[in-house]
């Protein structure tokens, strides 16, 4: 995640009634990303919700809102029954993730002491970060989700504490209705946040009336803040062997901008950029032949990359041909930024690699 806007269409922990109209009204927003709960909406109607979202290529959130760990694993199973894209939520990761662990869902539970309804995060910012790191030591935890706003002490430095404590994205929830909070966020290092009553209300400054304007307000301000985040951003590199070259280039110039990132590279490509440039974060795949291409799909199937950077060769035949068309077709299915070339690659490192301000 690149720091993303998640539209909550739930309002007092409940699925909003008219969900499925606020639906195509969030798209004509802009909005991809957009979650409901397990409750306020008859089960056939929260699948219907899931399908609308991934029929319009977007990608799907459910939020547990329950204490009791009954109610827990039953909003667990029905993440799974409704096969959304992420688990939102929760108190007891070591229960839930023997429900989902066999799907392909990631699961980002609530880290610290939550308490009461509305959930209220309770505790001293280092207890926070300590339930934090043990989080994200499990496995079947793929992030965290930590509802700073709910927090009555000093949020921004809760916020980077976490944010930096662990090498999960951090998802922030709860009460984030302002551009300021928005950007605090982004500066913390978080990987995205949640909003649902305060856009349903028309709590933001928009340029007009209704929910498709508070969407477009609301994702311009998180335009804004993402040019301001902290969070190390996650690239894929590729190239075929007549461009590999282009590819140690195009890294070269970009080092410092690179400095921070996690890259992940298929195996020429990554030993190639590991001894052009030593100091970047890297992750080596199996060889392209050899299953890597494949690696990669997997990762953008997850939503584990924010930008897939492949230099392609189009003049000369090539046995990746295939892995390469399926590698587009993912990134396409699902919204994944891909360069194929220099220039497009130049406006990937742009849009994601801008360095914060001050």
């Amino acid at each position: 995640m690149a720091f993303d806007f998640i539209l909550m269409l739930t309002e007092n922990d409940r699925t909003i009634p008219d969900a499925r109209a606020r639906i195509d009204e969030a798209l004509e927003g802009g909005v991809r990303h957009i979650g409901f709960k397990d409750v306020g909406l008859p089960f056939t109607e929260l699948k219907g919700l899931a399908e609308a979202i991934r029929a319009a290529g977007g990608r799907s959130y459910l939020e547990v809102v329950s204490l009791d760990e009954e109610s827990e694993l039953a909003s667990a199973r029905a993440a799974v029954d409704l096969d959304v894209d992420c688990l939102l939520g929760g108190t007891r990761p070591k229960a839930v993730t023997t429900v989902t662990r066999d799907h392909p869902l990631r699961y980002y539970p609530f880290c610290g002491s939550i308490t009461g309804h509305p959930s209220v995060l309770e505790g001293p910012v280092d207890a926070i970060v300590d339930s934090a790191k043990r989080l994200a030591d499990l496995e079947h935890v793929h992030g965290l989700d930590l509802l700073a706003y709910r927090f009555a002490g000093d949020v921004p430095e809760l916020m980077r504490a976490v944010c930096s404590a662990i090498g999960k994205p951090v998802i922030m929830a709860g009460s984030i209705d302002s551009e300021a909070r928005i950007t605090a966020a982004a500066e913390a290092g978080a990987a995205g946040f949640t909003v649902g009553t305060a856009a349903l209300a028309g709590a933001f400054p928009a340029e007009g009336p209704g929910f498709a304007a508070q969407v477009r307000a609301i994702l311009g301000f998180t335009t804004r803040a993402r040019m301001r985040s902290t969070a190390p951003r996650r690239i894929a590199l590729a190239a075929h062997d007549t461009r590999k070259a282009h590819l140690r280039a195009w890294v070269s110039r970009h080092a410092a901008a690179l400095e921070g990132h996690r890259l992940v590279c298929t195996g020429g490509t990554g030993q190639m950029i590991a001894e052009a440039a030593p100091q970047l974060s890297l992750r080596r795949l199996q060889r392209g032949s050899r299953g890597g291409d494949q690696q990669l799909g997997a990762m953008i199937a997850t939503g584990e990359l924010d930008a897939v950077i492949f230099f392609a060769d189009p003049t000369v035949p090539h046995g990746g041909e295939a892995d390469l068309r399926a590698l587009t077709r993912l990134a396409v299915l699902h919204d994944t930024p891909l360069a194929l070339g220099p220039s497009g690659a130049d406006m990937i490192a742009t849009a994601l690699l801008a360095m914060p301000e001050g």
